[in-house]
């Protein structure tokens, strides 16, 4: 084969890879951008458990430019790629589910991560919420609201009832998707569950009542907004406590209808 056609080959060929590229050359490539979607990820899981110290945004942001700084990119360049991939949602879930896939794995191989759990003491009356008391439920975070999981050093008394309140506002009338919580107690060989959908702003309660007759080992859940719906800008929740109360407290009336017994 002549040298020229080669060389005419070879041009054609990096001419089309050129071409065929889906991500324009100032937006970061999907390979970049799955790589910092994930150190993303670990950057709002290290704030989750560790509330207490990144208390603020100028704590935060140290964190997340060292994100930005180990992939050689800006807080613009990040910002940008975001509107981009918001525009191409087709790319970005195909981003995503990779990134996505990748944590699952590293958290299968490394193991969960979780703050120290509440306080075991039985005395009625505390907060074990063990989360940040403030969360911003956005379709830009890879996932997308909090999940908790107390396992305390001593198992709280039987027939304890758990009351998660929080602030709520952001909402909108008519969205396709709400907020949704989920608290369950492990009793042993029974698993109590109440789930909720949220679905106006204000102050909002769940309730979760026991079984009288048997101590809760754990008590675990999550509070998430489904993604498929981007119409929404922000919904913040504010001042998150899970209330413990010991039995025979009257935190309600009766229990809620969407509460399951599983044994």
């Amino acid at each position: 084969m002549p040298i020229n056609l080669k060389y005419c080959i070879a041009f054609l060929v990096l001419f089309l890879l050129t071409t065929c590229s889906k991500v324009p050359d100032h937006i970061l490539p999907e390979k970049k951008m799955q790589e910092v979607i994930i150190d993303m990820h670990l950057a709002e899981s290290i704030i989750s458990s560790d509330y207490k110290r990144y208390n603020n945004d100028s704590i935060k942001k140290v964190l997340f430019n060292s994100v930005f700084t180990k992939h050689g990119i800006s807080q613009a360049d990040y910002d940008s790629s975001l509107v981009w991939y918001a525009r191409n949602l087709d790319i970005y879930l195909q981003v995503y589910d990779r990134a996505k896939i990748e944590i699952e794995n590293e958290i299968k191989d490394l193991g969960d991560v979780q703050a120290k759990a509440a306080p075991s003491s039985n005395q009625d009356s505390i907060d074990v919420w063990p989360r940040r008391s403030s969360v911003e439920l956005t379709p830009k975070a890879l996932f997308n609201g909090v999940v908790f999981d107390i396992s305390p050093d001593v198992s709280y008394s039987s027939g304890s009832s758990f009351v998660l309140g929080m602030k709520v506002w952001g909402l909108k009338e008519g969205s396709s998707y709400y907020p949704e919580v989920r608290i369950s107690a492990n009793q042993g060989d029974t698993i109590i569950t109440t789930n909720q959908t949220i679905k106006k702003d204000g102050y909002q309660e769940i309730i979760l009542k026991t079984l009288a007759t048997k101590q809760v080992k754990q008590v675990y859940g999550y509070i998430r907004l489904d993604n498929a719906d981007s119409t929404y800008y922000k919904v913040y929740l504010d001042s998150i406590n899970l209330m413990k109360y010991n039995y025979g407290r009257d935190v309600s009336t009766s229990v809620p209808k969407d509460t399951l017994t599983t044994q």
